[in-house]
């Protein structure tokens, strides 16, 4: 049985894939500083895992954390493009330095691999879809440039140390347990929650946005892939998550009006500083090197994300959501 680290575990993509891990009978342990992780995504699995409130700037936390180690999942982030904005330097901090703590704690304890979340916001606004692996980064905001280093540094550890890593390029994730209560949350978290409340929501720019929305399964999936593929095939590389379709924010309202019941239109604001305008992704090297493929898609996903806050009532206790 291998034992499994998740840095960012009492976030929501990082509580996610421990449920998958402990569902299968992995040992699990993760850290978590619950800077925007909660404590409620653990609840019902934290007495079967080997959690520890730790923070991954501190390098003595990490080597604990990652002694007898096999994989690390390294979700811990600060994810958010426009607090990458405001503040530069704690972002920077978390989500550069932070990652570098981990790869020199996994590289010291041996561990065989680390996979680690990157983004999508590396490839920037440039005109070319899909986004594929290949192609220049150019990066708009300062998260953009943090999870590009970031991915920099895991190759380099593959490099200089021999220290298997993987980098998965997430492309605008969602589902349960996504926060909507902050001003940074992703949108698809905010949109559904106000509209089951009946509010109003905002879209920044003309509506005409598109992302490839991905449902937290298939991230799940990639990362429990990226950890057992053969190394021949995927250490040291770069692999987007997501599923090969785009969809705007216009349509993405229309569909989440259809299954929140919401009346209203919504209201246009001006586009957000570091956006980019369109995101749709090749998936095919995911599916070569990682055997990935997409197990649940945009309409189904967000017919079981509504579900789930309508059965919870996140919507209704997310009192003082921001658009």
């Amino acid at each position: 049985m291998a034992l499994y680290l998740i840095t960012g575990i009492a976030g929501f993509i990082g509580s996610s894939i421990a449920r998958a891990l402990v569902s299968r009978g992995e040992q699990v342990r993760g850290v978590d500083n619950f800077a925007t992780g909660k404590h409620e995504n653990l609840a019902d699995i934290l007495d079967r895992i080997d959690f520890h409130e730790a923070d991954i700037t501190n390098l003595d936390d990490m080597h604990n954390a990652c002694k007898g180690v096999d994989y690390v999942t390294h979700q811990a982030a600060i994810p958010s493009v426009p607090k990458s904005v405001l503040d530069p330097l704690g972002s920077n901090l978390a989500n550069i330095d932070g990652t570098v703590n981990v790869l020199v704690a996994a590289r010291d304890a041996k561990v065989k691999r680390v996979v680690y979340a990157a983004s999508s916001s590396a490839y920037g606004d440039t005109p070319t879809l899909p986004k594929h692996e290949d192609m220049r980064p150019d990066p708009i905001s300062p998260y953009a440039v943090q999870k590009l280093a970031s991915e920099q540094y895991m190759v380099s550890f593959y490099r200089c140390y021999g220290l298997e890593t993987v980098c998965l390029r997430y492309f605008n994730i969602f589902g349960p347990r996504q926060d909507p209560s902050s001003p940074y949350s992703g949108v698809l978290a905010k949109f559904t929650t106000q509209m089951l409340k009946g509010e109003q929501p905002t879209i920044h720019g003309d509506g005409e946005t598109s992302r490839d929305f991905t449902y937290i399964d298939n991230a799940v999936e990639a990362n429990l892939l990226a950890c057992q593929a053969p190394a021949e095939k995927v250490a040291g590389q770069v692999f987007n998550t997501a599923t090969g379709r785009r969809v705007t924010l216009n349509e993405t309202f229309q569909v989440l009006k259809g299954l929140t019941g919401y009346k209203g239109e919504p209201k246009y604001g001006p586009e957000r500083a570091g956006d980019v305008k369109h995101s749709l992704a090749d998936i095919s090297k995911a599916e070569a090197g990682l055997g990935y493929k997409t197990l649940v898609d945009f309409e189904e996903g967000l017919r079981r994300t509504v579900e789930w806050y309508r059965k919870t009532g996140v919507g209704r206790q997310a009192s003082g959501v921001r658009s």
